[in-house]
């Protein structure tokens, strides 16, 4: 199981949510209920209600985002930044584990 830690937008403790290999930041946040995470469109990449800031040094690990992923990003609620990403897009693996990301103060 991969670990991933999501620091709520209003500084409070970090979640610690496990994932599968192969499975998205996304829906690991979703089967763990976290609050924070909307994902409408179910990880289509369709809406950017799952929009998340990663921090280093997983954002260097990552591949980096699509020309979709980009143009979703366009459409974020909460201010859009360089470590901006969509977690329907993070596949998690043994490299993420430990994996740190900050939650946006909204999503809608």
């Amino acid at each position: 199981m991969i670990k991933v830690h999501l620091v709520p937008a209003d500084g409070g403790e970090a979640l610690t949510v496990q994932g599968k290999p192969g499975q998205s930041l996304m829906q690991a946040a979703v089967d763990a209920n976290v609050h924070g995470i909307e994902a409408e469109c179910g990880g289509l990449m369709t809406c950017a209600t799952c929009h998340v800031y990663v921090r280093e040094p997983f954002l260097a690990a990552l591949p980096p985002p699509t020309q979709d992923e980009l143009g979703m990003l366009e459409f974020t609620a909460s201010p859009r930044r360089a470590n901006s990403r969509l977690s329907c897009q993070i596949a998690l693996g043994p490299a993420l584990d430990g994996l740190t990301v900050d939650l946006p103060p909204t999503q809608t």
